[in-house]
């Protein structure tokens, strides 16, 4: 439970770095990003979790980062 909690702090610090060091260019993305169709959207999060997937399996599954 510990390594969960820690983890979800850590995906905080990494979601909000951007808001931080450049608020203007993530209120103009962010504009962009309403104007995108649903279906593509979901599509670019399909690929981030996949990517996210990938990432995970070869972490636990190699020495890669031992």
């Amino acid at each position: 439970m510990k390594l969960l909690v820690l983890l979800l702090g850590m995906v905080l610090i990494v979601e909000g770095l951007p808001y931080v060091a450049a608020p203007e260019v993530m209120q103009n993305w962010l504009k962009k990003l309403v104007e995108l169709p649903p279906a593509q959207l979901r599509l670019m999060g399909l690929v981030a979790m996949g990517i996210g997937l990938a990432i995970c399996y070869i972490v636990q599954k190699t020495e890669l980062l031992t």
